[in-house]
């Protein structure tokens, strides 16, 4: 009976402590179950944030590769623009140098078309004094005397007076024709036109012209000056020749104009030409003395003063 009963008590033991056991492994189990739930949750939440963090790089990697391919296209872009430019010089490189030859081309043919109207000028210049060749321009004579006497008879009397030598059969120098330049008078002219006669005979012509040279013409007292007739613009370049003349020949260069309109002055036993103003000029600068005897530039100054 005893032996029933501690039996009873250690089967009762047993049972009280398998009950403690599994209440104890319940107990484990549930925290086994939270902690396993609180992995799976941090799991799941470390998951996320990697899925996060991945899609965030794939975000940054899809936006490091769409900036890339934008700067090499606006790379190209530049390079493209860069040789566009570079062919664009290159072409007005080529444009400009071809202006260049063009313009070159174009400044010889004018330099060639001026040397020939030049050419032209001084042709049509020569003609048309060799067309005068057989006349003599009588400068200075008052036109009172037209009335009285015709210039036929008036030049008649002129080589009469100061070269009879010269007058041919009967006493008279045969004429062609005898006239005023211009032909009509101008009422604000305070100097007499100037005459125009053509004589018949050339060599008739050229004595009164070298007498007339040599020593000064008069009629009934007055000065006149017997020239070769040229035209306008032969006049005009010896004209522009007469304030170095006239200093010329007060330094007794002994200055001649000669044909059509060319300076000559005789110096330190040599006989020097100059065609141009320009020409004399260089002359004279090169000669300290005679530089400052002439001083050319106040010499022009004055010429261009008259000429306007």
């Amino acid at each position: 009976m005893q032996f029933k009963t501690q039996l009873r008590e250690a089967e009762d033991n047993w049972e009280k402590n398998l009950k403690t056991k599994i209440s104890h492994l319940e107990t484990e189990n549930s925290v086994l179950k939270a902690k396993i739930n609180q992995l799976e949750n941090e799991a799941k939440e470390m998951k996320d944030e990697a899925k996060q963090m991945k899609d965030e790089v794939k975000k940054m990697k899809d936006d490091l590769q769409r900036k890339s391919d934008q700067k090499e296209k606006d790379d190209q872009k530049t390079k493209d623009e860069i040789q566009s430019l570079r062919t664009r010089i290159q072409q007005l490189e080529s444009s400009d140098l071809t202006r260049q030859q063009d313009t070159i081309k174009q400044n010889q043919k004018n330099g060639k078309n001026e040397e020939n109207m030049e050419h032209l000028i001084h042709k049509t210049d020569d003609l048309e004094n060799r067309s005068r060749r057989d006349n003599l321009r009588i400068i200075g004579l008052p036109e009172d005397h037209d009335k009285r006497k015709s210039l036929d008879i008036i030049l008649q009397e002129i080589i009469k007076e100061n070269c009879p030598e010269i007058l041919e059969q009967e006493g008279k120098v045969e004429i062609d024709r005898i006239h005023r330049s211009p032909p009509v008078l101008n009422p604000q002219l305070t100097t007499p036109r100037n005459v125009i006669a053509k004589f018949k005979n050339y060599q008739t012509k050229e004595k009164i012209l070298q007498a007339a040279k040599k020593k000064l013409f008069r009629y009934q007292g007055t000065i006149v000056r017997i020239t070769q007739d040229l035209d306008a613009s032969t006049l005009k370049k010896r004209k522009a020749w007469n304030t170095i003349f006239q200093k010329a020949r007060e330094l007794g260069l002994q200055p001649r104009i000669n044909y059509p309109a060319k300076l000559t002055i005789f110096l330190q036993g040599k006989v020097w030409s100059f065609n141009k103003i320009e020409e004399f000029q260089e002359f004279v600068k090169k000669r300290p003395d005679l530089n400052r005897k002439f001083d050319v530039q106040a010499q022009n100054s004055r010429e261009s003063s008259k000429g306007n």
